[in-house]
């Protein structure tokens, strides 16, 4: 061989070289990128890991945020007005004094509605006995039929404006007898009649509003 020849293929021989190294460069650069996509896991566990440290620091933050608003709350009521605390006194007293004058008025009118009772049930513990006499007087006979008609008549007017005031007449007899409403004065054995029963009114009693005006004057049998 000339040695031109030996030149030339000694200075052919470097290019080879770096050829099979740009290769193998190309292809170990495509085994990583074929590595990478063969294996999906890894990015997403590089994607969840980076998502969960954006989390945690999202809630870093909002606690720094509660942290500094609860210390500006704190601040606020550390420099309360002194006024607020007099305002607050102020109506808290106000409000006591509203519900004390809210049960006086109660009991005040409570008062009034049963002195106004205890005085009609005097009244009419006064007119009673006057009503007794004229039920005496009808009971008893008479000759005279136009007096004894207009008593009657004065009689019923008078049942008639108690029982609009709210006192009405207890019918006793034949009934068991009850020591809330009657009062015995006489007794007596007759088969005739049951155990405890009332054989005779001897004086009408009265209630007055669902209480006793005044007890039934009764004979009681058995």
């Amino acid at each position: 061989m000339d040695p031109e020849d030996i030149k030339n293929s000694a200075e052919k021989r470097p290019s080879e070289k770096t050829n099979s190294e740009e290769f193998k460069e190309t292809s170990s650069e495509d085994k990583c990128d074929k590595e990478n996509d063969l294996d999906p896991s890894k990015k997403e566990d590089s994607e969840k890991e980076e998502s969960s440290s954006e989390k945690r620091s999202e809630k870093n933050k909002k606690t720094d945020k509660d942290s500094k608003a609860e210390k500006k709350e704190e601040k606020k009521e550390e420099k309360k007005d002194p006024r607020d605390e007099t305002i607050a006194d102020l109506t808290d007293k106000l409000q006591r004094q509203l519900a004390e004058f809210d049960n006086f008025r109660k009991r005040t009118e409570k008062e009034k509605s049963s002195m106004y009772d205890d005085g009609i049930r005097d009244t009419l513990l006064k007119i009673l006995p006057i009503i007794d006499n004229f039920e005496r007087a009808l009971s008893a006979e008479s000759e005279d039929t136009p007096f004894k008609e207009g008593m009657d008549k004065i009689y019923k007017m008078f049942i008639k404006n108690l029982e609009e005031i709210g006192a009405t007449p207890m019918d006793a007899k034949g009934k068991t007898f009850d020591p809330n409403l009657h009062n015995a004065v006489l007794h007596i054995d007759d088969e005739n009649y049951g155990e405890s029963e009332v054989v005779e009114e001897l004086q009408k009693g009265y209630m007055f509003r669902g209480k006793v005006l005044r007890h039934s004057m009764v004979k009681v049998a058995n």
